[in-house]
């Protein structure tokens, strides 16, 4: 099951630019920064153990230069191609590069790439997510809930809310017969009264998550849970 957010790496030799762009990176909703790679050297080594779905690539680097990497790589993520000079955009396009940015980089040219690269990411697994779903028997009708759909779940007496973007919903259940419904890889138990959507966490520190601008209690035992999860939920 892949996460909605994508997953992505920084390979930049230049310690200014991995600033600027890993703060761009930062700042956007829809990625979750694994980590930084000075060169392509290193940033093979993390590929080879981890699941990555966007690659932030400069092209002129020493040791491994972008190229280089590209053609190493058996299974290539989308990349983001983000260089000093136009003169590589050509080529970089023979890789079937999501986009490809000009330094300095622009807030807002780097987010329509990046809508790019999730568009792309949607498409592939569309199918997969549309079968992602349980049913529920809420007022008195087994009903199909989609997965993706829930934000996050929160325990209300001897019921459950379920909260979701454009509808909540109350049932019969305790959250730990909720909870056992639902994939591990894709929902966590956070706190005694709460369940949420790992895909839709914008921010956490260690006592709370966000969802939506909703603020939700982080159990302290659970935020090395919360932590590994994030970087494994496929």
């Amino acid at each position: 099951m892949k996460s909605s957010k994508l997953k992505c790496v920084l390979i930049e030799d230049s310690a200014m630019q991995r600033r600027t762009i890993s703060k761009l990176i930062k700042d956007n909703t829809s990625l979750f920064y694994l980590d930084e790679f000075r060169n392509g050297q290193e940033a093979k080594v993390f590929l080879a153990d981890n699941d990555v779905d966007l690659i932030f690539l400069d092209i002129e680097m020493p040791i491994v230069n972008g190229f280089d990497l590209l053609e190493s790589l058996e299974e290539k993520p989308q990349i983001i191609v983000i260089s000093a000079s136009a003169h590589h955009a050509m080529k970089a396009f023979d890789y079937n590069v999501a986009d490809y940015l000009q330094k300095p980089v622009d807030k807002k040219r780097f987010d329509n790439a990046v809508k790019k690269a999730l568009t792309n990411f949607r498409l592939e697994n569309i199918e997969e997510t549309e079968q992602d779903f349980i049913y529920i028997n809420h007022q008195l009708k087994n009903t199909k809930l989609i997965l993706n759909d829930i934000l996050w779940v929160e325990a209300y007496g001897d019921y459950i809310k379920i909260i979701s973007k454009d509808k909540n919903m109350l049932i019969l259940s305790t959250m730990k017969a909720f909870n056992d419904q639902l994939p591990s890889d894709k929902f966590l138990r956070i706190h005694k009264s709460f369940i949420v959507n790992l895909d839709k966490i914008d921010k956490f520190n260690g006592s709370s998550v966000e969802i939506d601008g909703k603020i939700i209690p982080l159990s302290r035992h659970k935020k090395e849970l919360l932590q590994n999860a994030l970087v494994v939920v496929e």
